[in-house]
């Protein structure tokens, strides 16, 4: 008998298509729908990289106009969303109260309730854009209430990137500030087929509902190993303390084979494409703050690491200290990463609905042989 080959976290394994993204191998270029993310960076804003994503091609003028009326319309929250806050713990995970949030927008859906709409595709796309208008007035919230302040309602004279940090900060935010945020949500929107774009992939093959799978994305994310790693590389950031105690820490985590967060991709071999994009977008805020400090820390175990261990940095050892300079809350990093990275999901969510099956794989049993009782 063959010896079954097991794939441990199906590394290698090809499960579907996608037309949403890929990473090129020839240039080590992460496409959204063709398009390399640095260019998308580098020249549009996040509501259209979210459209581009969902529809497949960026809009025209009139389209995204159309886009943003409709977004900026449904940002304020419904006051039982206000009420669920308030009934959850401050010291809570704001991963957790994010999920919990979602859950209870799903329960807003009367679309639900009518035949054939938990997967009816037109629905799909205005829930999507449902929960990309409500979830930076969710994050904003979270992060206000942990500091004892009031949630700011929504403006809608603002973009996308403005009206977030406002509802956070209760200020407008310089203009450097909103484009180094712009550029790392469009730099989060989409990674293919990683841990919680699956999730949410196999949720949605049992044909459930679009929230039950962000939902399920959501709680994928929270992990370290995924979405958590950017909060974790801020608190090694403030573990090791400064520049100088870079290498007798990093000697003890190496000698406790400790995994160092912030650095190596399963998919980019050559370095995370998306790196050096958001490392100039950051560039900009250590320049406007001054804060050599960090720039030092940051530039010192990035060179020892990469000199020991030939690992380099991916997406999140440069996001973390840019949400630090923005002036997030460590624990609001990952929440963050859920308001760029439901685009993607939902993308996925009405690409698997669109052509699907059922995903069920199988497994090698290695308990003790049938027995009776």
């Amino acid at each position: 008998m063959t010896e079954t080959e097991i794939r441990k976290g199906l590394a290698g394994v090809v499960v579907d298509e996608t037309a949403i993204s890929k990473v090129n191998p020839e240039t080590n270029s992460l496409l959204y729908r063709g398009y390399p993310v640095q260019e998308l960076a580098a020249t549009q804003s996040f509501e259209a990289v979210a459209y581009l994503l969902w529809h497949g091609e960026l809009p025209t003028p009139e389209q995204l106009e159309e886009f943003e009326r409709t977004e900026r319309g449904w940002r304020p929250l419904d006051a039982r969303t206000l009420a669920l806050l308030d009934t959850m713990p401050v010291g809570a995970h704001p991963m957790d109260i994010v999920r919990t949030v979602v859950s209870q927008l799903g329960t807003f859906d009367e679309s639900l309730h009518l035949p054939g709409g938990w997967t009816n595709r037109d629905y799909d796309f205005g829930r999507a854009l449902y929960l990309f208008a409500q979830l930076p007035t969710v994050v904003a919230a979270v992060q206000r209430r942990r500091r004892g302040l009031e949630p700011i309602p929504p403006r809608a004279d603002l973009d996308y990137s403005r009206n977030f940090l406002w509802m956070t900060f209760g200020e407008l935010p310089s203009e450097a500030a909103v484009d180094v945020f712009r550029v790392s949500m469009v730099l989060y929107a989409e990674h293919s087929f990683n841990a919680s774009t699956f999730t949410a992939r196999v949720i949605a093959s049992t044909t459930s509902d679009l929230y039950s799978a962000v939902v399920g994305a959501i709680g994928a994310l929270k992990g370290p190993l995924h979405g958590g790693a950017n909060e974790a590389v801020m608190h090694i950031f403030d573990e090791i303390g400064t520049a100088s105690e870079v290498v007798p820490w990093l000697d003890r985590a190496l000698a406790e084979k400790r995994k160092i967060m912030g650095f190596g991709h399963r998919v980019y071999k050559k370095g995370d494409s998306r790196v050096p994009t958001m490392k100039a977008a950051l560039d900009v805020l250590l320049e406007e703050s001054g804060d050599m400090q960090l720039a030092e820390l940051y530039a010192g175990l990035e060179r020892e690491f990469v000199e020991r261990k030939g690992i380099y940095p991916n997406l999140d050892y440069p996001s973390g200290p840019a949400y630090r300079l923005l002036g997030f809350d460590t624990e609001i990093f990952t929440p963050l990463f859920i308001a760029s990275r439901v685009t993607g999901w939902t993308a996925h969510v009405m690409e698997q609905a669109a052509s699907n099956a059922l995903i069920r794989p199988l497994s090698a049993y290695n308990g003790v042989d049938e027995r009776h009782v």
